[in-house]
């Protein structure tokens, strides 16, 4: 079987029902259904993550495309962390857990739900385990539940970072008015999804051999947790042939760049980078005060407004006191002179080893310099 003819199919079939806001997405959901077939032969899987700022984006439709073409679909709304580690341990076969309106279990107003992140962060790697006391009354015993299955999401805004870190990340949006897709018709085209799903659980048995416990060659610069996700994507590329490879890398590559570029990190590490970008910008001690007022003048920040309250200085300290000086102590405030009188505040030097550690490289200006004015003496020199 032409593995690369099989995955043109896939994406075809994608096409003509999903509009992805880039190019590179339709490639990683292609690899990602066709991974979901030889998850025995990775150590991780990455989830598959349709996101979107508004309903009516398209992310249902895309999962529901998905659920036609891998392996055990087990589609999951509101499910518990219970419920699905019971499924993954107890089905004949893994299911592909499909989770629509995954905002509904980690919106602020939903909580944290812990044991469901658990769940999603364990499942990422073949070691995933989940452990519970089964038994009645006082006789329990402590059991292991297999966790790793592939799993799809789809929601409004954003996801727990432990898990985005985890994604392929699909960042959907709703249709322009030149953009038409064909209309689902669930009876006639679910067929079709099932037939290309069979053809896609056959080829990837012919092609275990080229993947299993293969670490294909990545891109420069992908590494840590990004090598995790696109590893198995780029085997299976690998093993398909034909333009897959290089679209494979070429589409890890874009997909997470686009990544860093919308990812502002966790509070701790927008805010080393907002001190670094915005806030001492050159300047070596700024007292407490000053650095408040300046973050708070931040428009697209959230130091302003944190949960109906704006960052003060016990918050500012806690948060840096996580991280370390070169000299391994908490970041903390000290004394700083100024006009004869002693405030508290923070030295940039205390900051410098976490800005290197943790922050992303300083983004160049996108400005280009000033034209001289019409008339001036360098426009009529120039």
């Amino acid at each position: 079987m032409d593995g690369s003819a099989l995955l043109d199919e896939v994406e075809a079939f994608h096409r003509r029902f999903n509009i992805f806001p880039l190019e590179a997405a339709y490639v990683a959901v292609t690899l990602w259904d066709a991974h979901a077939h030889l998850l025995d032969c990775f150590d991780s899987t990455p989830r598959l993550a349709f996101l979107s700022p508004e309903p009516g984006s398209g992310k249902s439709r895309a999962l529901e495309i998905v659920e036609t073409l891998v392996p055990q679909p087990m589609v999951a709304v509101n499910a518990s962390a219970s419920a699905l580690f019971r499924a993954v341990s107890g089905m004949e076969g893994r299911p592909t857990i499909l989770f629509d309106e995954i905002d509904t279990i980690f919106s602020p107003k939903a909580g944290e739900n812990e044991q469901l992140r658990g769940f999603l962060n364990a499942g990422h790697r073949r070691s995933g385990v989940m452990w519970r006391c089964v038994g009645d009354g006082s006789n329990q015993q402590v059991q292991e539940f297999p966790s790793f299955c592939g799993v799809a999401v789809a929601g409004l805004g954003s996801l727990p970072d432990t898990i985005l870190t985890r994604s392929v990340i699909v960042r959907m949006r709703r249709r322009a008015p030149n953009e038409q897709v064909e209309p689902f018709r669930q009876r006639i085209h679910e067929k079709e999804g099932h037939a290309l799903r069979d053809r896609l659980a056959t080829w990837a048995q012919s092609i275990r051999h080229l993947v299993d416990g293969v670490f294909p060659a990545l891109p420069e610069g992908i590494s840590d947790r990004p090598a995790d996700v696109w590893e198995p994507l780029l085997a299976v590329a690998d093993a398909a042939g034909g333009a897959w490879p290089e679209r494979a890398r070429a589409a890890c590559i874009e997909l997470v760049n686009a990544a860093k570029t919308s990812d502002k990190g966790s509070v701790g590490i927008r805010l080393l980078t907002d001190l670094r970008d915005y806030v001492f910008n050159g300047i070596d001690r700024l007292p407490t005060v000053a650095i408040l007022d300046r973050l708070h003048s931040l428009e697209e920040a959230p130091w302003a407004d944190m949960s109906g309250k704006a960052l003060d200085a016990r918050g500012l300290s806690r948060i840096l006191r996580e991280y370390m000086t070169a000299d391994n102590t908490p970041i903390a405030a000290r004394n700083i002179k100024a006009g004869g009188s002693v405030m508290k505040g923070y030295y940039a030097s205390d900051l410098h080893d976490a800005w290197q550690r943790y922050c992303p490289p300083p983004a160049e200006s996108p400005l280009l310099p000033l034209l001289p004015l019409p008339g001036s003496s360098e426009a009529v020199s120039g």
